[in-house]
């Protein structure tokens, strides 16, 4: 049977619940209840047939028997004179009980007459002859002339009681042929019953069972236009209304999945190229060596992603209240450079240092206060506007804006994504800044420890060279050869120790270290200064001062060097001030590093040192070298006694990871 397409939402009716005539419960009930009356009634029918034909049977019997008795009641007539009298009364009575019994019938035998009236009629008239004519015959007594008068009257009898016998036969032969045609009914009734059941229970029960089978099944094939018909209101009716609300309902849901999943699918696609485009940008960020390189290549890759005809960046002044152009693209020069682009107050890029972001889906009739003429993008030829803002941890920084030359309105995740380049921006040009700060910093520091370094050495051997060449010229000013004699040995031992002082600064300058440099590094550092001058020098060192830091991590090259340069600035010192015979090196590396120079030399006051005006700058060195590292620096001295210089840099201290000679 095809299938049809009636609406998904069927009537409120239908969706009750099933009336009690319409369920198939009741059709079923009703239909075994009709088959079992009927069958009972043929039975029952079959059963009254069979019950007469036994009662005609019986009485065909006892009809059968009047013709015997009334001959034994003859008999025994003829046999009354020879005293036999008595038999005769019974054989009178026997045949008397017949038809009483005949007449009144038996159901317990059982045994009736049928109900024809001409056989009723009959028994009548076989009773009435007899009690007419032969039962007064018989009941004569000693009249000679009763046996003859008796069988002269008995033929007629008998053949009244064989019409009776005759008519019951006939009676029940009808009877025998009604039985037969009623159990042939019931045969075919049986045949025809059972293939109407069966057609029935297919068309109630199993048509709907394969429709719904087949619904299923095409169902699970993802069919979902698919309705069963509705032909009945029993309870297949009620499933089939159930399984088109379902298909509804599926379908309406695979509907709203497929657009979900297309929506979900085109929003990962958006977010990988948001992804992507993030990516790519955040990496040139991180290249770009340069402010105008970046905001160059920044703008290029925005531009193209968005489909912007023109695009700039520019940095904020806010002590001015103006932006400066950093990088522009796709714009006429005239615009690009206008006054009224560079005041944060009189244009929409303006805002957006304000607003975070600014977008203009349409420039066209948009006019500024102060700007009769319309917003400069405008009349260049531009409909559209997006402007977001550069910001970093200090702010905002500037504003990248990005022009279309017809109307274009960005949705809320371009907006997000530009607002989040615009973070990434600022954050890079920060980064820039800082970098270049700190390049600064360390030039001037630089600067600072060779000043430091120059007035520490050369500035005190050139002060003494100046001053040995003014007595030598007042020697020679008064022709005194042996004061300049004297002076001249003292000018060259001067000059040998301001070349060295030279060498040694241009050295601790160009040193650098690598992971595990520190000991060889050390240990040509003493020996050069065992080069430099006589006093002894020894040096220990033990078997983890190899650069291994403690717990097995190892000091970074930065802060091996500011280890070598603290080591050669006291050597210095003991080389130049000390006038030591021994200087002692010592290095250790247990739990924390330790750096230890201790000579015998002349040693000094540090309280006296502390209140003069030229305090030792050599000291000073190595105190801002040691806070570099964040580590301790201890000195002690005392006049006579030598100097002892510690140098601890604890475990907990912090890998510098910038390099400052």
């Amino acid at each position: 049977m095809p299938y049809t397409d009636p609406p998904a939402d069927p009537p409120a009716e239908a969706q009750a619940a099933t009336p009690l005539r319409h369920r198939l419960s009741t059709r079923i009930i009703s239909l075994s209840l009709a088959v079992l009356l009927v069958v009972l009634g043929m039975i029952s029918g079959t059963l009254w047939l069979s019950w007469k034909l036994e009662g005609a049977g019986a009485a065909i019997n006892d009809a059968g028997s009047l013709r015997m008795r009334a001959n034994r009641v003859a008999i025994e007539l003829t046999l009354a004179h020879a005293q036999r009298g008595n038999a005769l009364a019974m054989q009178v009575q026997a045949l008397d009980g017949t038809l009483a019994q005949l007449r009144r019938g038996n159901p317990s035998r059982p045994l009736f007459l049928p109900d024809e009236p001409a056989i009723h009629a009959q028994l009548a008239r076989v009773t009435q002859d007899w009690h007419t004519r032969l039962r007064p015959i018989a009941m004569a007594g000693t009249d000679s002339t009763a046996p003859a008068r008796y069988i002269a009257a008995l033929p007629g009898f008998v053949a009244q009681a064989d019409t009776l016998v005759g008519m019951i036969e006939h009676d029940s032969a009808s009877k025998t042929d009604l039985l037969r045609l009623s159990q042939t009914a019931l045969a075919l009734m049986a045949c025809v019953g059972t293939v109407a059941v069966i057609y029935l229970l297919y068309l109630w029960i199993i048509l709907p069972v394969l429709r719904l089978q087949d619904g299923l099944r095409r169902m699970a094939a993802r069919e979902f236009s698919l309705r069963l018909p509705v032909e009945t209101r029993d309870e297949f009716g009620t499933l089939s209304e159930g399984f088109n609300r379902m298909a509804g309902e599926l379908q309406g849901l695979y509907r709203d999945l497929e657009a979900r999943v297309a929506q979900k699918t085109a929003e990962l696609e958006r977010q990988n190229r948001d992804l992507e485009t993030l990516y790519d940008i955040a990496a040139f960020l991180n290249q770009a060596s340069d402010a105008d390189t970046m905001a160059r290549g920044f703008l290029a890759r925005v531009m193209r992603q968005f489909d912007a005809e023109g695009g700039s960046v520019r940095v904020l002044d806010p002590r001015h209240g103006r932006m400066h152009l950093l990088a522009s693209a796709g714009l006429p020069a005239a615009l690009a450079e206008a006054a009224s682009c560079a005041a944060t107050d009189a244009c929409h890029c303006g805002e957006a240092t304000r607003e975070a972001v600014v977008t203009i889906a349409d420039l066209r009739g948009l006019h500024r206060a102060g700007d009769p003429d319309g917003a400069p993008c405008a009349r260049n030829g531009f409909r559209a506007l997006a402007a977001f803002r550069i910001e970093s941890q200090r702010g905002a920084t500037g504003v990248f804006a990005l022009h279309f030359r017809s109307p274009r309105a960005l949705p809320a995740s371009d907006r997000q994504l530009l607002e989040t380049l615009g973070q990434h921006l600022g954050t890079a040009l920060e980064h820039l800044r800082l970098s270049a700060t700190a390049r600064q910093l360390a030039v001037v520091e630089e600067r600072n420890l060779v000043a430091q370094g120059l007035h520490d050495s050369i500035a005190q051997g050139l002060n003494y060279l100046n001053l040995q060449v003014q007595l030598l010229d007042a020697a020679v000013a008064r022709d005194d050869l042996a004061e300049s004699r004297e002076i001249v040995p003292m000018l060259r031992h001067g000059v040998e120790e301001s070349y060295q002082d030279v060498r040694e600064l241009l050295n601790n300058f160009r040193s650098r270290l690598g992971g595990g440099e520190l000991r060889p590094a050390v240990e040509d550092t003493v020996a050069r200064f065992r080069r430099q001058c006589r006093t002894e020098a020894t040096l220990t060192i033990d078997e983890h001062a190899d650069g291994i830091g403690a717990g097995g991590r190892p000091l970074a090259p930065e802060q091996q060097l500011q280890v070598l340069f603290i080591l050669q600035e006291a050597l210095s010192n003991v080389r130049k001030h000390a006038l030591a015979a021994h200087v002692t090196v010592a290095l250790s590396h247990g739990r924390d590093f330790r750096l230890v120079v201790e000579d015998d030399g002349e040693g000094f006051d540090p309280a006296e040192l502390a209140t003069r005006a030229d305090a030792h700058i050599g000291l000073n060195i190595m105190r801002e070298r040691a806070a570099r590292l964040d580590a301790q620096l201890h000195v002690q001295a005392a006049p006579g006694r030598g100097v002892r210089i510690e140098l601890v840099l604890p475990r907990h201290a912090p890998q510098t990871t910038e390099t400052q000679p």
